[in-house]
């Protein structure tokens, strides 16, 4: 599969990977230039490459949108029409400024990156920690294999993400639509960056 990042931080360069680790072809970009990406690339084995940001959004089969949410206005909308768009943003409004809608819950940045990129998007891996992600990876049936929240309003692409999920070596949970299922993974919830199994963290879902 061909897999566009961008946001070279801790989750998308740790994605990147994992995701060339697995065999996947893989692109990243930053807001800084493909160039600054040198020796990142050089550090990962498998098929992973260092473009620009409109480039990730158009090589991508799948694209994981891995930025502060404040900086999603940057994106380059046209390319991830119709995607399928992975979100690992979190809203923070010390960050990226008060957004009234935010705040008050009326929305979710999830559903704000939908309606801006016209995406097939999931909610992913914004409730795991990047060290977590990077080192807990665990065959499947292995008894401390954690999982990792998803939503989104998209079965297939909601199916996809889940995919890449159980590939890396976690389980991926369910946790509902993109707008009431992703407030149940945001930061200041029970299971965010809890290290849960599958079963524990479907329970904690539920609860909520």
């Amino acid at each position: 599969m061909r897999i566009g990042i961008i946001g070279a931080g801790h989750i998308g360069s740790t994605l990147a990977r994992h995701f060339a680790g697995i065999g996947h072809e893989v692109v990243i970009a930053n807001s800084r230039g493909p160039e600054t990406l040198a020796e990142l690339v050089d550090g990962i084995e498998g098929s992973v490459r260092a473009v620009g940001a409109g480039e990730a959004a158009w090589f991508g089969q799948v694209v994981v949108v891995s930025v502060p949410y404040g900086r999603v206005g940057e994106l380059p909308l046209g390319e991830l029409r119709d995607k399928v768009v992975v979100d690992t943003c979190n809203y923070s409004p010390e960050r990226d400024g008060h957004e009234p809608d935010l705040d008050d819950d009326s929305t979710t940045s999830s559903e704000k990156v939908r309606a801006r990129t016209h995406s097939n998007l999931v909610k992913a891996f914004n409730a795991i920690r990047w060290d977590v992600l990077r080192d807990r990876g665990r065959p499947k049936g292995a008894p401390d294999r954690l999982g990792i929240p998803l939503s989104g309003d998209d079965e297939e692409a909601v199916a996809v993400v889940a995919g890449l999920i159980r590939d890396i070596g976690f389980d991926p949970v369910n946790a509902g639509h993109l707008g009431g299922g992703g407030r149940k993974h945001q930061p200041g919830t029970d299971v965010y960056t809890a290290e849960l199994t599958a079963h524990e963290l479907d329970a904690r879902l539920h609860a909520l």
